[in-house]
């Protein structure tokens, strides 16, 4: 009996202890939390440092769809999958709607061949092969081909689908020639929501000179061509999903807003690192309300920080940023004969395009022309990927010029200089020398260059010579201008409207004079070529020509209406003046004597 009485006691003992332990465990554990709480009010960089060494245990579940095969394995839905060398994985981030088609993002480390995924369209509903345990299954009601996919960052692909016949559906991705598709138990519902692109943020940028990071925004409906307040703006930093509360791991304020683009501070515990922030997600929040209520908003977001762009021993005297769709055609006379004036290096924001801008691309970098495509899937967004490539330029660059495929610089004056006169062909480089001469001043940052807007010239099919053999009638008062700026003397904000930008304080632009050098607009080109404005505009502020407004804009081609319609005599409008100066230097210095190619059309051979 006392041995039994003195094992009851041992027991109870060992029990006190447990539950001493168990108390002492949960008083530390909560002390702990309450320490980082506080840590987090008041020196929140320490909280965000400490989470930046744990980014892999914040990072969202890899979950890709509620979908996979039922029969074959061979839908990138399918959990039950077997991965191999050949079978990349992927995780489907976001679905964004844009006004035509859906945006896809894929975390995933390999190149997505299109030919081999198609676009599922589905809804639930109960009447729909519901499972013994009463939960719903996704009903599948159509299949397309993907439209395209694209490289989207390091770490992100994306894929484009098209709208389906039916409304009111959920749209995923699964390999082609996938079975019934049915839902897993594997997958939740958190990943079917469609973001709408009229608000949100899509990119962000480091800027490792001022320890900031450049955030772009849709749906801020700031005042264009207007630096804004930046007080009520603050940026949000974290690893999880950043629509979800709470998922945020430190905020920073804003020290410059304008039109599309916030910028933020940095979060002080990556400031002597930036390489730390590369890949971390980031939002943006506004203020809103009255005084007595005021009501902070988060945007959903898609953008995490692209650590990209560490200064170069050496910069590139000129360089020419530009945004395009569908312009393959017309990239190699534009940069052929530019590189002849001396532009050294090229940016191609690609904007959807679907047409060979991709294999044009490729070509001509093979062929030393220091080319690079810059996939930018952004509808309606070219002031901000202005100034997106204003920021990625500077450190390569000290001059970059905007301008778009059918301007072309012409120097009345070089060009017609003697051969051999200074050696080699009268005008060569003779863009990269005149922003050099200017390279040194203290006040310019800006060089702007009148455009001349040709029409179509008497032509109703393209020119088979490019156009600037092709196009020889224009207008007699210039149109607008376009500008080639230090990317290091633009102000904060990166405020532009495509045209020029906002200069740093003590700065300022100098016009060249129209007898020296002027930009050849091919601007009202043969109809089949012209139509496609009315179907896409990249420009933020300028409406698009299917709308009823603004049909005095010099934005819109006179007299034309909202449709794409072939007004009577398109050939033989918009010609004032008759210019073959550049057309005539041409054939005479670059065509072959033989066959009268062009260099450009050589390449094609």
């Amino acid at each position: 009996m006392e041995a039994a009485e003195q094992r009851r006691k041992r027991k109870r003992g060992r029990h006190i202890l447990l539950s001493l332990s168990s108390s002492r465990s949960l008083f530390l554990c909560s002390s702990f939390i309450i320490f980082i709480l506080f840590m987090s009010s008041h020196h929140r960089f320490f909280l965000f440092f400490f989470n930046f060494n744990t980014a892999t245990l914040l990072r969202p579940p890899l979950a890709l769809s509620l979908l996979y095969s039922s029969a074959t394995s061979n839908s990138i839905l399918d959990p039950l999958t077997p991965l191999t060398s050949s079978t990349p994985s992927f995780t489907l981030q976001h679905r964004i709607q844009f006004p035509n088609h859906y945006l896809l993002l894929l975390l995933t480390n390999h190149h997505i061949n299109p030919h081999q995924l198609e676009c599922v369209y589905y809804y639930y509903t109960n009447a729909s092969s519901s499972s013994s345990s009463g939960s719903t299954e996704p009903l599948v009601i159509e299949v397309q081909p993907v439209l395209s996919t694209d490289r989207f960052d390091e770490s992100r692909s994306i894929a484009r689908c098209p709208f389906p016949r039916t409304n009111g559906t959920a749209v995923d991705l699964r390999r082609r020639g996938g079975n019934l598709i049915r839902r897993s138990s594997y997958f939740t519902m958190n990943q079917t929501v469609v973001q709408s692109w009229e608000k949100g943020v899509y990119e962000a940028s480091l800027d490792r000179e001022s320890n900031t990071v450049v955030v772009f925004v849709k749906g801020l409906n700031l005042r264009p061509h207007k630096v804004s307040d930046p007080t009520h703006f603050r940026c949000h930093f974290g690893f999880k999903n950043l629509n979800k509360d709470g998922s945020f791991l430190i905020t920073t304020r804003a020290v410059s807003v304008a039109q599309e683009v916030v910028r933020c501070l940095l979060p002080q515990g990556v400031r002597n690192n930036t390489d730390r922030a590369k890949g971390v997600g980031v939002t943006v929040s506004h203020l809103s309300g009255n005084f007595r209520h005021p009501v902070r908003t988060i945007l959903p977001s898609v953008a995490r920080i692209d650590g990209k762009g560490k200064k170069k021993r050496g910069k590139y005297e000129l360089c020419v940023c530009t945004m395009v769709w569908n312009q393959g055609s017309a990239l190699r006379e534009w940069v052929m004969y530019h590189a002849w004036l001396g532009v050294e290096r090229w940016f191609i924001y690609d904007n959807n395009s679907d047409d060979d801008i991709e294999e044009v691309i490729q070509d001509l970098d093979s062929q030393g022309f220091n080319v690079t495509r810059q996939v930018w899937p952004w509808i309606k967004t070219q002031e901000a990927g202005f100034s997106h490539c204003a920021l990625k330029a500077r450190d390569e660059c000290k001059w970059v010029g905007f301008f778009d495929v059918d301007e072309f610089f012409y120097f009345p004056n070089e060009f017609h200089h003697q051969l051999g006169q200074g050696g080699g062909l009268p005008g060569e480089n003779s863009l990269r020398s005149v922003v050099a001469n200017y390279s040194s001043s203290r006040s310019i940052a800006e060089i702007r260059t009148a455009c001349h807007s040709f029409g179509p010239s008497g032509l109703r099919s393209h020119p088979k010579q490019g156009v600037t053999v092709g196009y020889t009638c224009r207008l007699q008062s210039p149109e607008r201008h376009k500008s080639i700026v230090r990317p290091d003397l633009l102000h904060v904000s990166l405020l532009n409207v495509v045209h020029h930008f906002q200069l740093r304080e003590g700065f300022r632009y100098v016009n060249m004079p129209e007898g020296s050098a002027v930009i050849n607009h091919y601007k009202y080109q043969v109809w089949d070529t012209f139509k496609a404005k009315f179907f896409r505009r990249v420009a933020t502020y300028v409406v698009d020509w299917q709308e009823d407004q603004n049909k005095g804009s010099k934005d819109r081609a006179p007299g034309l209406g909202t449709e794409a319609i072939e007004p009577p005599n398109w050939h033989l409008r918009f010609c004032e003046v008759w210019d073959t100066g550049l057309k005539d230097f041409l054939l005479s210095y670059f065509a072959d004597p033989v066959t009268g190619l062009l260099p450009w059309d050589r390449s094609l051979l």
